[in-house]
């Protein structure tokens, strides 16, 4: 039986909840819920979902984070794609999503996403929101492949068209006026690398996770930067390490072209989100 198989694959590797992962995995696999594989016991798998899932439960046994090792990931309303060119999407990034579309409301415009990765906050946006168009922007191409493959998938439930750009940060905006600017940008300081979990920092890409400066080196530009281009009213909406988060207000609050400066808390009570308005100009 496939489910004994792949729990032995598991618990071999000492993988907690072995029983469990093989039945998220073989639901994965098939592309159900995780409660489809006991309530569907009859069903017979066939060969290439059955080689997919040992394949997913190897890997698994490697160390790789679940969602690597099946290829997907849930964020908000979508089941993304993901592999080891991108983070995998996380929960205070969907309070930062929740955060904007609370903020903006039914307002349109361009909203642009800095680091898109998966496209997990760009496609949410296009996808939940009122927006004219979406642009994510991305340093990586290989992001910037599993975006695109993405947006391909869910081009059904888009609301918007989406567009996916290569460079630096905000580098490829041209001469872009965005009403919004969102971004999970990296924010780990290179020392605080040994106090991550390994699955993190063994498996997820650095160029995502770590920054200069302390952790704030992308923050800051992004602060700085966006000034420059966000349209009147504008909002530029940050995830920031709950550590840093005073002082990414701080740079904020003292670059002078923005207004009703704050810090939001994620779901563990913690500051993570920086919402900042644009000056009229």
């Amino acid at each position: 039986m496939l489910l004994s198989e792949l729990t032995e694959i598991l618990t071999g590797a000492g993988v907690d909840e072995a029983r469990q992962e093989a039945r998220d995995i073989v639901a994965a696999v098939m592309d159900e819920t995780r409660f489809w594989p006991s309530m569907h016991r009859e069903v017979v798998i066939g060969a290439a979902e059955a080689d997919a899932a040992r394949v997913a439960a190897r890997k698994r046994a490697s160390g790789a984070p679940f969602a690597y090792a099946v290829g997907r990931a849930a964020f908000r309303y979508l089941t993304l794609e993901v592999d080891e060119r991108v983070l995998i999407p996380r929960q205070e990034t969907e309070v930062l999503v929740d955060a904007v579309l609370e903020h903006v409301g039914h307002a349109g415009g361009v909203a642009v996403d800095i680091g898109t990765g998966s496209g997990a906050i760009a496609l949410s946006l296009a996808s939940e929101g009122h927006f004219e168009r979406v642009i994510g922007t991305d340093v990586s191409l290989g992001a910037l492949s599993v975006a695109r493959r993405n947006a391909e998938r869910l081009a059904s439930v888009l609301r918007c068209p989406v567009e996916f750009r290569s460079g630096s940060l905000l580098a490829p905006l041209g001469g872009a006026r965005p009403s919004l600017i969102v971004s999970n940008p990296p924010y780990i300081a290179y020392g605080e690398a040994p106090e991550l979990p390994p699955a993190v920092r063994d498996w997820e890409p650095p160029i995502a996770l770590f920054s200069g400066e302390e952790g704030m080196a992308a923050t800051a530009r992004i602060i700085r930067d966006a000034a420059e281009v966000l349209e009147s009213g504008g909002l530029l909406a940050l995830e920031v390490d709950s550590r840093r988060a005073s002082l990414a207000a701080e740079l904020a609050m003292a670059d002078g072209r923005y207004t009703r400066v704050s810090v939001r808390l994620d779901l563990a009570g913690r500051e993570r989100i920086l919402l900042a308005t644009r000056k009229a100009t």
